[in-house]
């Protein structure tokens, strides 16, 4: 497996392979690498090998890659990591996989599941969207976690936010007979384009019914974004799917 990133110095490493804009496919992130220390570039450099999966565009087996047959939890845009770390060292009977565009957050995730001998974890760098079409079959997943995501709160913004139909519809059939979705989002505007969505995708069915939401699970720490928005006056807003007929 090729290491993604060149050695050389403390550089940002360069931006991952995205979905091209002459196809006109979302984007619902930007680049901001922000600082990529020393310790994040030894992380990828001694670390990726262990805990990093490179994009290929084709199925992956992932049973192969964990070398044990386990449920699923997959996390779209972990971050820093605090959230996917808190899981995985508490809940080590399934395997969790993390899909981040920020290079130095999976750096310091990188260096943490070293720490935690949190084995039962792997990282991918790239588009969340891309990852889930190419690589990731149908009904494989256990469980699929979405906290906090870009809010694009501007109007004309808006467009770019993550949970869209088609993707809602993505999520939906990537989730096993018995999957769960859940997300979390401190933007009431965000929480009811969520409740729009995904009350209306064929395969899911809202736990707390119609545009309803949950107290925090016990499986969610309370992350940095969201003591942030509560500072702010911000609520915050849980909402549990599971999968079903249809």
């Amino acid at each position: 497996m090729t290491d993604p990133f060149s050695s050389e110095g403390a550089k940002a490493p360069p931006k991952p392979f995205t979905v091209e804009e002459g196809k006109r496919r979302v984007r619902s992130f930007v680049l901001r690498q922000g600082r990529f220390t020393p310790a994040q570039q030894r992380a990828f450099d001694a670390l990726w090998p262990r805990f990093g999966l490179d994009f290929t565009g084709e199925p992956r087996d992932f049973g192969a890659v964990f070398g044990r047959d386990a449920k699923r939890v997959l996390e779209i845009g972990f971050g820093n990591g605090e959230a996917l770390r808190f899981s995985a060292a508490r809940d080590r009977e399934r395997d969790h996989i993390g899909i981040e565009v920020h290079a130095p957050g999976v750096g310091r995730l990188l260096n943490a599941l070293d720490e935690d001998g949190s084995d039962h974890v792997r990282l991918y760098h790239h588009d969340a969207v891309e990852v889930l079409e190419h690589e990731v079959a149908d009904g494989a997943l256990d469980e699929i976690r979405i906290y906090f995501p870009d809010p694009w709160h501007k109007k004309r913004h808006n467009k770019r936010r993550l949970l869209q139909p088609a993707f809602a519809a993505l999520l939906a059939r990537k989730l096993a007979a018995d999957g769960r979705l859940h997300l979390a989002t401190d933007w009431q505007d965000y929480a009811e384009q969520m409740w729009a969505v995904l009350d209306a995708t064929p395969g899911l069915r809202n736990r707390a019914g119609p545009r309803g939401h949950v107290p925090r699970p016990e499986w969610r720490p309370q992350t940095h974004f969201e003591t942030r928005g509560q500072r702010l006056g911000h609520g915050v807003w849980d909402l549990l799917y599971d999968r079903s007929g249809g």
